[in-house]
């Protein structure tokens, strides 16, 4: 037995010895645990479990120990999701801290930030939000307008940023400012730690289509920033931010398979909806839509595996520029064709005449389009992929009218 194999089989008995029962099935939204000063367990299990995995490192298995992490090499990263994945445990937590923030950290922040920072985010005790797109700055994020001026010991912040994921419920921000207008708008940029808490800082809730509000607008009124919280150095904050928006696309890639989750699978939702023929689908564009669907998830998860392999034998690959646009839009796609699997089931929002399921579809239905805006819109992500991994020639700047 070589040493992956060994440690998959520890791994294995660990899990079944350690994973509540109760943890072993799909969670809902309120069920799933953000931490941070108002964090709330949804129950006694939820809590044993996340400290047991918080324990063992492995509410971020693959980081420092220490930082609070595990230590795990990504090829014992991957034997963890897989035998986890095997027994359909639950994430035990969730956090913008995990996915995005904290890589950068490593990457970026001092050692004073890493040991301040990294272990608060592993033990759940800190919940962060994202603070990036401006109302007039989006796609275009390099054009930002909230500014922090240079007070020597501290900066202080003024502006807004919007769709900001949780911020009313969120103890710290990391956020992209402008400290300087005069050179080039990539150059001018600062990245920012503040604590939700300051003087001057505010949140208002946006309803969004799907009936949720997990977006808001961040206000930032006179807010002092203390030094010791800029990282990456004075006007290299859009460095930082590229790294980060890396694994914020790995992120979006990924939604809805880091755990079990309450839904139902196109394959299964054409048995329970549809009428068959001699053992098949009797209608046949339905038929051929959902062939076609589960064949590009299978070739997915075939180039989502072999950009794991390419990193983890220390190769350079492109993989993970085109996976955000692929899984975005193959989650808006699948939902798509659960609503036409469904026909009239799949268009209920609220009431008694329709299953948690169903309801669940449509409102999926309705978020899964803003996936393929946050992270990077579909269209900036095709983009990237033609420039970067293809490495197509650029469009030819007009001529300018004399």
């Amino acid at each position: 037995m070589d040493d992956l194999d060994q440690f998959r089989e520890e791994t294995r008995q660990w899990l079944e010895a350690n994973c509540p029962p109760s943890q072993r099935q799909p969670n809902t939204p309120e069920e799933q645990y953000w931490g941070g000063r108002r964090g709330q367990f949804a129950s006694e299990d939820a809590r044993l479990w996340f400290e047991r995995m918080r324990d063992r490192g492995w509410t971020a298995p693959e980081w420092p120990t220490a930082y609070g992490g595990g230590g795990l090499t990504p090829q014992q990263g991957q034997v963890l999701k897989e035998e986890m994945k095997r027994i359909r445990a639950r994430t035990p937590l969730y956090s913008l801290g995990l996915w995005m923030l904290g890589p950068a950290l490593l990457e970026y922040g001092t050692e004073e930030q890493k040991q301040k920072h990294l272990r608060a985010i592993v033990d759940g005790e800190v919940r962060w939000c994202q603070g990036y797109s401006e109302p007039g700055a989006g796609s275009d994020l390099a054009s930002l307008q909230t500014r922090a001026e240079d007070k020597d010991d501290h900066f202080l912040v003024n502006g807004s940023k919007i769709w900001t994921t949780a911020a009313d419920k969120s103890d710290w921000i990391f956020c992209l400012v402008r400290t300087d207008p005069s050179v080039k708008k990539q150059e001018g940029i600062s990245f920012l730690l503040i604590d939700m808490a300051s003087p001057g800082v505010s949140t208002t809730p946006i309803a969004l289509i799907s009936g949720e509000s997990e977006f808001c607008q961040t206000f930032f009124d006179n807010v002092a920033v203390p030094r010791e919280n800029l990282v990456g150095g004075l006007n290299k904050g859009w460095s930082v931010a590229k790294a980060l928006l890396v694994h914020e696309r790995k992120l979006m890639a990924e939604i809805g398979s880091d755990s079990p989750r309450q839904e139902v699978p196109p394959v299964q939702a054409a048995r329970d909806y549809l009428e068959f023929v001699d053992g098949r689908i009797a209608n046949s564009q339905l038929r051929s839509d959902l062939v076609s669907f589960e064949m590009r998830m299978h070739a997915i998860a075939l180039t989502h595996m072999r950009g794991f392999e390419e990193r983890a034998h220390g190769l350079q690959s492109t993989v993970g520029l085109s996976m955000k646009y692929l899984g975005t839009e193959a989650i808006k796609d699948k939902n798509e064709l659960l609503l036409a699997i469904m026909g009239s089931r799949g268009l209920g929002w609220e009431g008694t005449g329709f299953t948690s399921e169903e309801l669940d579809t449509t409102r999926s239905w309705a978020g899964s389009k803003a996936m393929t805006i946050a992270g990077g819109t579909t269209e900036v992500q095709l983009n990237v992929i033609a420039r970067n991994v293809l490495q197509l020639p650029q469009a030819p700047k007009a001529a300018t009218e004399s």
